[in-house]
């Protein structure tokens, strides 16, 4: 043996091969709950959810508002007041309106504690010249809840869906993808999943939690785009 044979380093390990952005975990067993499931984005998810098979439960301020209108969705749907479904959900989907955003959220974060929350709101205004975004102090509805709700696992994802389309019961699916944002992949791949839940709509993930506020902002434009074209758009990611 020479010298040189004897001072040959191992062969590194090879490195584990990476993991398939499309391996998805089976969500199907999990309870989503949707707060202002009674507002038209709401319905329409909790409607769009229990439709493909998940338990729903919907929250409301007031239980007997909540559960007239899971018995008007029917398939399953419950509801309850916003704490208790927070409570009874594994993942609890924010879809009220941003002017009671913060208040609803100081209000639930115990109730919130050790949840997976994903945050569709989009702060938004309007005037005379349409739909424009709102600046919000922590950088965007998401980051907001992030910062209300530290015992939860934040999430942002469901902000570019029609409300109309999502309630029409003649529509069979739902030709979309979804932004998925967060700081945990395990995360944001449940939140990917439970879209892909939907027919015809895929989650893609979309970067972490403090770019929401682009993904919040862009429903200003996908306003104004529905209004020249009296349409429901909507978005596809190529090449993914």
């Amino acid at each position: 043996m020479t010298s040189s044979d004897s001072t040959q380093k191992p062969p590194a390990p090879a490195k584990a091969p990476a993991k398939d952005p499309w391996d998805l975990p089976d969500v199907s067993g999990l309870v989503v709950g949707v707060l202002g499931g009674t507002g038209d984005q709401g319905r329409g998810l909790a409607y769009r959810f229990a439709k493909a098979g998940q338990k729903v439960v919907i929250g409301s301020r007031a239980a007997d508002r909540a559960r007239q209108a899971a018995a008007e969705i029917g398939l399953g749907v419950e509801g309850a007041d916003n704490a208790e479904t927070a409570r009874r959900s594994d993942v609890v989907i924010i879809a009220v309106p941003w002017e009671g955003h913060a208040k609803t959220l100081e209000a639930l974060r115990e109730d919130l504690a050790g949840k997976l929350v994903v945050d569709c709101v989009n702060p938004l205004g309007f005037d005379k010249q349409g739909a424009y975004a709102l600046r919000v102090e922590e950088g965007s509805a998401a980051q907001q809840a992030a910062a209300l709700l530290p015992d939860s696992r934040v999430t942002a994802a469901f902000h570019h869906l029609s409300a109309v389309l999502l309630q029409d019961e003649s529509v069979a699916e739902i030709d979309t993808d979804v932004m998925v944002l967060g700081d945990s992949r395990a995360d944001t791949d449940v939140v990917q999943a439970l879209a892909a839940r939907i027919p015809g709509m895929r989650g893609v993930f979309a970067g972490r939690l403090r770019n929401a506020h682009q993904v919040e902002a862009l429903v200003a434009n996908l306003i104004s785009t529905n209004r020249r074209y009296k349409a429901h758009a909507a978005l596809r990611v190529t090449d993914v």
